[in-house]
């Protein structure tokens, strides 16, 4: 449980944030296998190949619908989607008996909260995952605001819900910090330009080592208690 800082992101790291983004899945709860599990049933029930760590590492971050469409080519996006949702349902029947936050978070987002640093969660899960994990956790009222693609916005690398959870939050994209457990979402904060912390729930570190944002990388939020980006005060 170590914090690593990035040593060619010598400034960002020396600031405190102004803002904290939060992906969801495998950075505000340690899930990611749930979904891998759900997956490889799911590429099982319709003839496909499996590659646990290459499917991680190109979707992870990616909405559903971004994700099954390729398979299907010229499928109508309602039957799309209704083939997603076959595997996310099957993913929430499986977790709902296990969801937790992550160590370290709760007393994070309190120490957020008394310095009056806002936050957001923005994460390419659908509504009810999400429902799943904050309101079982009781956590969506902290947050300043939710996005997600179901509002209309493009799946990570693509930078557009953390530029809106900034421009929602009324803050420059440059002081927030993202959490991000994936590197298609620590490259949607290099495009957003934002700083990020990778967490490390499903890969090492090195599989964060080409991002010149990535200012730390922990197992889970209490390794971070000494990160300067998180010193409010």
């Amino acid at each position: 449980m170590t914090t690593e800082p990035n040593p060619s992101s010598t400034k960002a790291w020396d600031e405190p944030a102004g803002a904290l983004i939060f992906d969801m899945d495998g950075t505000i709860v340690d899930n990611m296998r749930f979904h891998d599990d759900a997956w490889e049933s799911w590429h099982r029930e319709h003839g496909l190949p499996f590659d646990r760590p290459a499917f991680f590492r190109t979707t992870a971050g990616m909405a559903v619908s971004e994700i099954v469409g390729p398979y299907f080519p010229g499928v109508a996006a309602e039957e799309i989607a209704r083939l997603g949702e076959a595997k996310e349902t099957l993913y929430r029947e499986t977790y709902r008996p296990h969801v937790a936050p992550l160590p370290g978070l709760l007393p994070l987002m309190a120490r957020a909260r008394s310095f009056g640093v806002p936050m957001a969660v923005a994460s390419a899960a659908p509504p009810e995952n999400i429902a799943l994990v904050l309101d079982t956790l009781g956590l969506r009222a902290e947050f300043a605001t939710v996005i997600s693609p179901s509002q209309g916005f493009r799946g990570k690398p693509h930078p557009d819900m953390f530029v809106e959870a900034a421009r929602r939050m009324g803050v420059a994209p440059e002081t927030c910090l993202v959490f991000e457990d994936a590197p298609n979402g620590v490259e949607a904060a290099r495009r957003a330009g934002m700083r990020a912390v990778a967490m490390l729930t499903m890969l090492g570190a090195e599989g964060f080592a080409a991002y010149d944002n990535v200012v730390a990388s922990a197992t889970d939020f209490n390794a971070l208690d000494r990160l300067p980006a998180l010193r409010f005060g």
